[in-house]
């Protein structure tokens, strides 16, 4: 009976830390600053609508948040969470993935000019829009998520650390 709780005890030693393992966040292998910057040349250039959405479980994606200062929060009262999207340039996305949504977004970069077609409430309307270029605010900000997420100790961006030892 001793013996078989002796040879329990590893065992129960070894999930014990495989669940503290599994709990900690998995953190980023490149450095603070590789980080920045990498999310820096990502962002250059890109242009977005500040809309999160989520999947529906029978298909199709909803509004879950509009970013006030994005795009699609400066028009007042076009989109609003719960809203429903139908479409997008013409392509259908009833049933569409949020993968499917933002590769709507990506094919139209060049120009940027979106209408959209929102369902709310049962009623549809019509949303002429574009993208518009990351704002540096927006891309510290989403830097700044990333690093306090990821490293552990890191209050702001190394560029803002740099430049404020610079004064």
């Amino acid at each position: 009976m001793i013996s078989r709780i002796l040879r329990s005890i590893p065992v129960a030693l070894l999930f014990v830390a495989l669940a503290v393992q599994a709990e900690e966040p998995k953190k980023c292998s490149a450095t603070a600053r590789e980080c920045e910057q990498e999310i820096r040349r990502m962002l250059a250039g890109r242009r977005y609508l500040g809309l999160q959405v989520v999947e529906l479980p029978h298909g199709g994606i909803i509004v879950k948040t509009v970013n006030d200062d994005g795009p699609a929060g400066r028009i007042k009262d076009e989109f609003m969470a719960g809203d429903r999207i139908i479409g997008i340039n013409g392509r259908d996305m009833t049933l569409a993935t949020a993968k499917e949504f933002k590769q709507a977004l990506a094919d139209a970069k060049e120009t940027g000019v979106l209408f959209v077609i929102l369902q709310r409430r049962g009623a549809y309307r019509k949303v002429n829009t574009k993208l518009e270029p990351y704002p540096k605010a927006q891309i510290d900000k989403i830097i700044e998520q990333h690093l306090l997420k990821n490293h552990s100790g890191t209050q702001q961006p190394p560029s803002q650390t740099t430049a404020s030892n610079q004064k």
